[in-house]
């Protein structure tokens, strides 16, 4: 095709070729190319040259040139490069350069060329047909890869390319240059620097002297690789001029340099160093001397030359720089080394030391070892080094130094170990270890492998097995083994998204492929394997898509077949389905066939199309048959096995037929006999039970006699009815019975029973009684048995059977005169009625002739025995006969109840046993006081009655009935409410504290165990059954019981719990993803026990999982839809799905943990916000975002861009990375418009791509707001409409975008709608709008530059109503009336409504699942109707409607069954209108409150009340108390209980009907009564002495109740001097809370219990405490000294021992005459005083005191000092001492002692009458001590004896309480008894004494007396006989000893009083002062004044 020829001008046949022909080329290397050659272009070529500045030229030879064969024209070639560009250079600053691309082709003239430049076409430049480029002034920016194309032009033929590079030279330039002048030393090298740069690299060439140093050929001068010049040793000639050349194709520069050349005496360059080294290595000492010449060097140690230019020794080595080296070095080696320096200038000599170590080397290296991935490995490196030197480890990891301070992982311990912490497979390698050390280096290696769990198999594929549906071929790829070899593969499947289980746990490790067999028909699998190593188990390969295997009919028939007859016609058969791993698909039924048994009959089939039911039953069967039933089911596949049969009979039917040839007879005067044959066989329908002997009275057919006759298949049947009444007429019939019941009856039949002797005559008695004569008179017996035929009467003297006579009477006469009697003879008349069967019952009587007779005596000495629960006999001496025989006894009693008041009630009467002593009191009540009386009767009449017998109680028995009335209500869903009638007292049966109830309830569904619940309150009526199961019929019962057992139980009740939401999710949700839009969900049904009612459907909750979205939901309804195709959803996203149940009441459980599906992937959508924020003249820089749909992983962007002037399909096209966001194009054409495209790319392509254009230009700004917004009214509707808008200036940078804002009238705020609405839109749908809203918009544009302005805002435009957007709520049906249900409900959310309402439409249908009645509905469109009636006619209406409505009625002609309301409507509280009314509150215990009120007034109930609400809370804290209670009932009384005691509650209450509550009354007010209060608390003790402390406690926290005052016991822990005594003290009121005690022993221990009281007492608080001296304290002050003045006593001691703190004060304590006890008298006296003055009105007068001291320190009271001598406080005897003055007082005393003697004789003759009850005897001494409100309390046990004395005085100031005025001692005389060993008891009793060694009866002792001599208690009182005297009841008239009178002398103290007890341990008596004595009490017994 084409010719080549070099030639410089070209001719052919001497014309001149020229340039521009089309097929011909000549290249710029004159080459003369000839394309599209043709048979015209053979011939002679030469080239001529020609010099154009002197003409001269050459020319060439002939070429000449041949075309073999022509081409057909018309042919086309493709393209061909001929002459390709070649790459060429230019220098910087040229003016052009040009390169050549020749090509060729056929046809020539639609050959196009094209250059680019980075994939960018050029247009500039261009020649020679498209063969030449030219680039005018080259630079750096034109450097780079050309590239020419040839292209045929409208062909398919692919185009040829070449290429070249162009590159640009420049002229050298120097990089480092030397300095002009360099001055060096003789002998030294010297470096001279030259580097130089250009393009190409140029080249360096030395001169010296302008001597080329290639012609020098001098050895010391090198040229160095950088162009520098370096000279060794140098010489004086070396001095000079040296120059640099450096050239290049661009040029040539130069530079040079003075070299001078000096001579310097030696001098050391760096001093001589001390040296150290490892022995066996190289030491080098160094020695750098500089000098000129160079001077010469030599070594010595000590005086012998080592080295040196003449002497060598071997080891040691003279080293060029003048360093000694030493190879190896020896220990010897060590020591001082000498250099010495010489040349022709001087000498120079130096010292070193050289200190020689032992080497390092390791001597525990490591060792290749193996560990596991994510474990420690641990490489060892132990090394031994000179102790004088440190080391250092250094370890590499395949040679690369591991720097552990760069990695937390790796540590390299103190002893070189290398740890690595949590291994991975980076760290496998060769680890060196090397030890660093001045002594020497070492190192070694040892390799680590990691081994892991091997990798996840990949590619696992599962197909299904076609030649075994129940297998599945599963095939992976091997693994990575986890650099350890595969053990073997463990294959899990998971069975319908249940949890993963291993299938196949040892597959061979070569294997890759199995087969999984033994899977289940119709059940979805996934698969997953994992490898197993040396490691463990590694991770599972991800799991297959879900593989479902082909249903197979299933393989099992149901199960546990149950048939039983339901009717005689009907038989109810139930099952379970087949086992789960049987159904092999999804159920669809059941078939179920039966036919007679035992007959070869056909079966007769019933289909069950849901799988759901498991029961069918069975109807229009044969009555009393048996039949055999099997039943199979069947799903999508076919019908599975049938069941084993079972057989059943229908039940039996009444038998049609009565017995047959029945006869009666009459076989005595009882007893009727029956003869029947039984009905025909075929009539009984049954099996015959028997026979039911019927027999009834004339004249009163209710009373019908029965016997059941037991079948007898032999014969003729018989029976008899016994114990008819006599002689009485009956209708007789018989009839057969089976278990459903009787059969009809026979023909009645009239019988009379048989005559029989008559029953006794009534009323008989006597008249007209004379000495020989007397009348009988009678009545007709009750029970006459027959015709009386006449009477038979007779009579004998007494005894004396002889004597009898008789007389026979006509049945007429019922009176008769006896004559001939002797006078005053006793008889015993007969009297008797008489039949034809004979005499009857004889009824007689005694009575005297002569003596008329008289009413009976009354029985006596009644006498009780034998008491049993029901039962009692009564033992009596009869009274006074009447002179005649008794006839009756009666027994009358009181029950319960007993008084002299009380009623008497008759309990029993005995007649016709006259002799009787002993009666039988029967039908008693357990559990009750009796008493009883009786009367005798005779013929005159009855008796007085008897003296009343003693109280008796009757045993215990259980309760006789179950508690009545019992009602169940459904109370909640998990609870019922219990009500029932409480036993009345009467019929406890026992100790009412023991009566309870116990309910037991059972679930009637399963055969559940029995739960029961009881309830201690004999007064319960009522009990709420918690923790039920919802939507479950329980059947409950109750008894009552008490101590002794429980009665029976009650009638079965039965109820239901409320419906519920169901408790439990449905199960096995999964869910799979079907397409990137659709998930398919699958589940299965609640399990039936978390039901908890009907479901209604479920409801699907899905989210996007990692989007702040909203859940949706979907409703499925009905229950046996279980699966659902989410559709709709957003492509390649995780949705969470839940699944839930909802009942009527409302949603379940949802399912847990949510599903996690993806939707598969799809094409990407385009990228969003294409934006170019920067534009220059010829580049364009692109920013853009993430498709807001990317429907997959994005896998990268592709940016296309061309000219928008060229050809649509001409992009250039760059694909960048996912993570790329903008790309820069460059070599754009200026002022040029471009189009840009991007699109994205997923797994499943590219996606649409965004377009914008762009202008090539710097001149831009932001666009102008869009004009003329608008919103056409014609395209609003009720949640959309359109907005339009015409485009403002664009700024000179296209429009990216618009964005749309959107604002709700009237106050909302400007939301966003979107912001990327296309740049080519004007105009735009708003969706998502509310209906019935209305709304401004507006619009902005945003350009490269920015955004504009917003536009102006549009008209305020509504959107048009739409359907409401949810329906009522909280709807409500409840029956109304007999016809009519009613409706209410709440009217949705006005934002919701989406309109004005219009109406309400309420859809209905009756529930019948036979007849399937279609739904009817109504619609109300009275908007203000409350009720409106829907009348039966009309299955539709509208009512015009608002949301006010809320309640309608449904009325039907007949009465509504259980309808189903599906309302778009909601409940409207109609509640009551008022609050219940009369509301009373009223306390019964401390936990319970009863209230009563009255319902609100009928005519604002607003319907049946069907309950109360009990609102109740303690008073001033509402929000922290109240509780409701709720009331099922409309009852009006409630108790509450649990409350706290004695605390005032208050109380509302509220009634509700179906609708909802009332409204709340006003609060009413209660109190609950008192109750114990809680313990103190705290205890407290002060003040404690030796003898004495003071006691303290806090209030209860709980005082529930008014505090009445605190109780204090307290006793020794260990008996004192043999007597152990428990002391209590009552203390009235609360404010004292203290106690002072003084008669404490001793360094004994105490144990203090303190209660409090209400109304009664609460628990104990108890303490410990110890009597002083305390450990540590002071010792007993010494020398105690009493001093006594007119004014006063004076008391001095000295110090004693300080214990171990010193002494901080004083106590004096004195013992008063009068008392005989210490206490404490004057405290807080200072360290420093030894002395203490008394005033003497502070001590009373006439009584001697003792005083002793005791010291105090920190520890507490110390030991106290002796006793001081007894002082008296006696002063100067005053006027009322003198003798006149007593005189008179002693006369005026004996006047008033007589009157008080003559008034106490009269007293007493008043009570001569009086005794005393017998006391009773204690071993135990107790003391009680009541102390009233107002006083101090002290109490004291002392080990002492009293003296009686006179009077006591006042304390001193110091305030020790005062003693109190003796009146105040209680007690009471009631029990003192006038025995010697009686015992006092008073009431409160509280002291309990233990005597060891004696018995102690109880006394009282005061506070007036002196120690006496130490004896035992009963010793005490039985030596003076004034005390025995005063302890027994005095007798009238003795006088007490005046020695022992009891003077109370202190009424003049002007000083308050507080109360102080004293009680001795001795004498176990306790002193009760009160102030004044109390009611009832008396004064002190003289003489024991002392004892309570």
């Amino acid at each position: 095709l084409w010719v080549s020829v070099l030639s410089a001008c070209h001719y052919k046949h001497l014309t001149a070729i020229s340039f521009s022909f089309l097929n011909r080329a000549i290249t710029l290397e004159n080459q003369l190319v000839i394309l599209e050659t043709s048979v015209t272009d053979a011939g002679g070529y030469y080239v001529q040259a020609v010099n154009e500045k002197n003409g001269e030229n050459k020319t060439s030879p002939f070429i000449h040139l041949s075309v073999a064969s022509a081409v057909d024209p018309s042919d086309t070639a493709a393209p061909v490069i001929v002459i390709p560009p070649q790459n060429t250079s230019v220098v910087a600053g040229s003016s052009e350069v040009t390169l050549e691309c020749v090509a060729n082709a056929r046809p020539l003239e639609r050959l196009s060329m094209t250059w680019k430049r980075n994939g960018v076409k050029i247009t500039n430049g261009i020649s020679s047909f498209g063969r030449r480029l030219t680039i005018t002034n080259p630079t750096s920016a034109d450097v780079g890869m050309y590239f020419c194309e040839a292209k045929l032009r409208d062909s398919t033929e692919e185009p040829a390319r070449a290429k070249a590079f162009l590159s640009i030279m420049e002229p050298p330039y120097f990089t480092a240059e030397p300095e002009s002048v360099i001055l060096a030393e003789v002998e030294k090298d010297v470096d001279i620097l030259c580097q130089a740069m250009g393009v190409p690299i140029p080249t360096l060439v030395w001169y010296k002297d302008s001597v080329p140093l290639s012609k020098l050929e001098n050895p010391r001068y090198k040229v160095l690789l950088s162009g520098g010049l370096r000279i060794h040793a140098l010489h004086p000639r070396d001095a000079g001029i040296f120059q640099c050349f450096a050239s290049n194709k661009a040029g040539e520069i130069q530079t040079y340099t003075y070299l001078d050349v000096t001579n310097i005496k030696p001098a050391f360059i760096q001093p001589p160093e001390d040296t150290t080294v490892t022995e066996g290595m190289t030491a080098v000492l160094t020695c750098e001397v500089s000098g000129a010449p160079k001077p010469a060097i030599s070594w010595k140690k000590g005086k012998q030359i080592l080295a040196s230019g003449s002497v060598q020794i071997p080891r040691f080595i003279l080293l060029e720089s003048g360093g000694l080296q030493i190879t190896p070095v020896f220990l010897q080696d060590a020591g001082n080394y000498t250099c010495c320096a010489v040349n022709s200038e001087g000498a120079l000599n130096a010292f070193v030391m050289l200190t020689v170590w032992n080497r390092t080397f390791i001597v525990r290296p490591p060792e290749d070892s193996t560990v596991i991935k994510g474990t420690t490995a641990t490489l060892r490196c132990e090394a031994t080094h000179d102790p004088r030197i440190s080391i250092r480890y250094l370890w590499k990891k395949d040679s690369v130094v591991i720097n552990p301070s760069s990695s937390s992982r790796i540590t390299v311990e103190k002893d070189g170990t290398l740890l690595i912490s949590q291994t991975w497979s980076g760290d496998i390698g060769d680890y060196t270890c090397e030890v660093v050390s001045f002594g020497g280096n070492d190192s070694r290696m040892a390799r680590l492998e990691v081994i892991e769990l091997p990798h996840s198999p990949q590619n696992l594929l599962a197909t299904l097995n076609s030649s075994y549906g129940r297998s599945v071929m599963l095939s992976w790829v091997r693994p990575f083994d986890g650099n350890s070899p595969v053990l073997y593969y463990m294959v899990e499947l998971s069975e319908n998204n249940s949890p993963w289980k291993v299938h196949l746990s040892n597959l061979d490790p070569k294997m890759t492929s199995v087969t999984v067999s033994g899977l289940t028909p119709a059940r979805t699998y996934q698969f997953r394997v994992c490898a197993v190593n040396q490691v463990g188990k590694g991770q599972y390969s991800s799991e297959t898509s879900r593989l479902m295997l082909p249903e197979e009919p299933p393989s099992a028939p149901p199960k546990n077949i149950v048939a039983s007859g339901r009717t005689n016609q009907s038989i109810m058969v139930q099952w379970q389905p087949p086992p789960e791993s049987e159904h092999n698909g999804v159920l669809h039924g059941y078939i179920l066939r039966y036919r007679l048994a035992g007959l070869p009959g056909e079966y007769q089939y019933k289909n069950i199309t849901s799988a759901e039911i498991n029961y069918c039953l069975v109807k229009d069967l044969i009555i009393w048959t048996q039949y055999e039933i099997q039943v199979a089911s069947y799903n999508g596949a076919g019908l599975g096995a049938f069941s084993r049969p079972v057989t059943e009979y229908t039940l039996q039917g009444v038998p049609t037929a009565p017995p047959q040839n029945v006869q009666v007879e009459a076989v005595n005067s009882t007893t009727i006999q029956f003869l029947w044959n039984p009905p025909p066989q075929q009539f009984i329908n049954g099996i015959n039970q028997g026979y039911k002997l019927l027999a009834w009275p004339v004249d009163a057919p209710e009373a019908v006699a029965m016997v059941t006759i037991a079948p007898d298949f032999h014969g003729v049947h018989s029976g008899c009815i016994t114990n008819l009444k006599k002689y009485t007429t009956y209708y007789t019939s018989v009839l057969c019975f089976t278990t459903p019941g009787d059969g009809p009856r026979s023909p009645p039949q009239l019988l009379r029973t048989l005559e029989d002797k008559p029953g006794a005559v009534g009323h008989l008695s006597f008249t007209e009684i004379l000495d020989t004569s007397l009348k009988v008179s009678w009545q007709e017996p009750v029970e006459k048995n027959g015709i009386i035929t006449g009477y038979q009467i007779s009579w004998e003297v007494y005894g004396r059977n002889e004597s009898r006579l008789a007389r026979t009477l006509p049945n007429t006469t019922l009176e008769y005169k006896i004559t001939g009697l002797s006078s005053l003879t006793t008889y015993t008349i007969e009297v008797a009625a008489v039949t034809a069967k004979g005499s009857g019952w004889v009824t007689s009587s005694t009575i005297s002739s002569g003596v008329p007779p008289e009413l009976p005596g009354a029985p006596s000495n009644l006498v009780i025995s034998n008491i049993s629960p029901r039962s009692a006999t009564l033992q009596f001496r009869p009274g006074y006969d009447g002179k005649t025989s008794i006839s009756k006894w009666i027994v009358e009693g009181q029950v319960g109840v007993l008084g002299d008041e009380e009623e008497w009630v008759s309990l029993r009467e005995v007649e016709n046993e006259p002799d009787a002593q002993m009666l039988e009191v029967p039908n008693l009540t357990p559990y009750t006081h009796y008493r009883f009386r009786m009367r005798q009767v005779n013929v005159v009449g009855s008796s007085p009655l008897s003296q009343p017998s003693r109280v008796i109680q009757t045993l215990q028995a259980p309760p006789d009935v179950a508690p009545g009335s019992v009602t169940v209500r459904t109370a909640s869903e998990t609870s019922l409410w219990l009500r029932w009638v409480p036993l009345p007292d009467t019929q406890y049966n026992g100790n009412p504290e023991s009566v309870g109830y116990r309910i037991k309830f059972w679930r009637v569904d399963l055969q559940s165990p029995t739960l029961t619940k009881v309830i201690n309150d004999r007064l319960e009526r009522e009990y709420t059954v918690e923790d039920l199961e919802e939507w479950t019929e329980y059947e409950l019962q109750i008894q009552a019981f008490n101590a002794i057992g429980a009665g029976p139980w009650s009638e079965v009740v039965r109820g239901r719990t409320r419906e519920s939401v169901p408790s439990a999710p449905p199960e096995n949700v999964s869910a799979e993803a079907v397409s990137s839009t659709q998930i398919l969900l699958t589940w299965t049904a609640v399990p039936e026990s978390e039901q908890n009612g009907l479901i209604l459907g479920y409801k699907i909750l899905f989210k996007a999982k990692d989007l702040e979205s909203e859940p949706k939901s979907q409703i499925v309804r009905g229950n046996h839809t279980q699966s659902f195709l989410l559709s709709g959803l957003r492509k390649y996203v995780l949705y969470e799905i839940q699944v839930l149940a909802f009942t009527r009441i409302g949603d379940g459980v949802p399912s847990s943990p949510a599903v996690i599906e993806r939707t598969k992937d799809d094409a990407p959508g385009p990228p969003v916000r294409l934006v170019f924020p920067e534009v220059r003249l010829t580049s364009v820089r692109i920013v853009w975002q993430p498709p807001e749909e990317p429907n997959g992983i994005i896998l990268g962007y592709q940016i296309a861009y061309r000219l928008a002037s060229s050809s649509p399909n001409k992009f250039t096209t760059v694909e960048v990375g996912s993570t790329v966001r903008q790309f820069t194009a460059t070599d754009l054409t200026p002022e040029s418009a471009y189009i840009f495209r991007t699109s994205a790319k997923t797994r499943q392509g590219w996606g649409e791509p965004l377009e914008a254009t762009v202008i090539t230009t710097e001149k831009r700004e932001r666009p102008a707001p869009p004009r003329q917004v608008m919103t056409p009214q014609s395209n609003v509707s009720s949640r959309s409409l359109l907005l339009k808008w015409v485009p403002g200036s664009d700024g000179s940078s296209p429009i990216r975008y618009f964005t749309v804002q959107v604002r709700e009238l009237p106050n909302g705020d400007w939301q966003t709608y979107s912001s990327s609405v296309s740049h080519e839109a004007t105009s735009c749908i708003i969706e998502s709008l509310n209906p019935f809203t209305s709304y401004k918009l507006r619009v902005r544009a945003t350009n490269d530059i920015g955004d504009s302005d917003f536009s102006a805002e549009t008209e305020a435009v509504t959107t048009l109503q739409d359907v409401p957007g949810e329906p009522p709520s909280s709807v409500l049906v409840t029956p109304h009336t007999t016809s009519s249900v009613l409706v209410q409900w709440q009217p949705p959310k006005v934002e919701s409504l989406n309109g004005l309402l219009l109406g309400y439409r309420i859809y209905y249908r009756e529930l019948d699942y036979d007849t399937g009645a279609g739904t009817e509905s109504k619609t109300i469109q009275n908007p203000s109707a409350l009720r409106a009636e829907l009348t039966p006619q009309s299955s539709f209406k509208t009512v015009n409607s608002s949301s006010a409505l809320t309640t309608y009625e449904l009325t039907r002609k007949c009465t509504l069954p259980l309808d189903e309301t599906l309302c778009n409507g909601s409940k409207y509280t109609i509640a009551p209108a008022l609050a219940p009314q009369n509301i009373q509150v009223n306390s019964l215990s401390a936990s319970q409150l009863e209230l009563t009120w009255d319902p609100p007034p009928a005519d604002s109930q607003n319907g049946n009340i069907q309950g109360y609400k009990i609102y109740y809370w303690e008073s001033d804290i509402q929000n922290d108390t109240e509780k409701v209670k709720v009331l099922f009932l409309p009852e009006t009384t409630v108790r509450l209980k649990n409350l706290t005691s004695h605390t005032q509650y208050m109380v509302c209450i509220s009634a509700f009907n179906a609708a909802g509550d009332g409204p709340r009354s006003s609060p009413s007010q209660g109190r609950t009564h008192q109750a114990a209060p809680s313990a103190p608390s705290f205890l407290a003790f002060s003040e404690i002495t030796c003898t004495t402390l003071n006691v303290s406690w806090g209030e209860p926290t709980a005082a529930n109740g008014v505090l009445q005052g605190y109780r204090v016991v307290y006793e020794p822990l260990a008996p004192v001097q043999g007597v152990s005594k428990v002391v209590t003290v009552d203390i009235k009121g609360n404010w004292q809370r203290w106690l002072k005690v003084r008669d404490l022993t001793k360094g004994m221990t105490y144990l203090f219990r303190v209660q409090a009281r209400t109304i009664a007492y609460g628990p104990e608080l108890q303490a410990n405490v110890t009597a002083g001296p305390a450990e540590g304290s002071p010792g007993s002050p010494q020398e105690i000294l009493v001093t006594k003045s007119a004014s006063g006593l004076t008391l001095q001691w000295t110090e004693g021992d300080s214990g171990e703190k010193p002494t901080t004060g004083y106590i004096i304590e004195a013992r008063p005459s009068d008392e005989g006890l210490w206490d404490m008298f004057v405290k807080d006296i200072p360290r420093s005083a030894t002395s203490y003055t008394v005033g003497l009105d502070k001590l009373k007068q006439g009584v001697t005191y003792e005083f002793r001291v005791v010291a105090v320190n920190e520890f507490g009271y110390g030991e106290p000092s002796v006793p001081s001598v007894a002082v008296s406080a006696q002063t100067e005897a005053p006027f009322y001492e003198e003798w006149w003055f007593l005189l008179v007082m002693a006369l005026s005393s004996l006047i008033l002692i007589l009157l008080v003697v003559f008034a106490l004789v009269l007293h007493g003759q008043s009570k001569k009458y009086k005794n005393c009850s017998t006391g009773k005897t204690i071993s135990n001494v107790e003391e009680s001590v009541t102390l009233d409100n107002g006083g101090f309390t002290a109490l004291e046990l002392n080990s002492r004896h009293l003296n009686i004395k006179s009077t006591f005085s006042k304390k001193n100031g110091t305030r020790s309480p005062p003693r109190p005025s003796p009146g105040g001692l209680h007690y009471s005389d009631e029990d003192i008894c006038n025995k010697y060993n009686g015992a006092v008891l008073t009431e409160g009793l509280g002291l309990n004494e233990k005597p060891l060694e004696v018995s102690e009866s109880e006394a009282t002792d005061s506070d007036y007396e002196d120690e006496l001599p130490k004896h035992s208690f009963v010793n005490h009182y039985m030596s003076d006989p004034t005390y025995y005297n005063s302890w027994k009841r005095q007798q009238k008239g003795v006088k007490h000893p005046a020695s022992y009178r009891y003077e109370e002398c202190a009424a003049s103290e002007t000083e308050p009083y507080f109360q102080t007890v004293i009680t001795t341990q001795s004498s176990g008596g306790v002193y009760t002062p009160t102030g004044q004595p109390a009611p009832g009490s008396r004064t002190p017994v003289t003489g024991f004044s002392s004892f309570v």
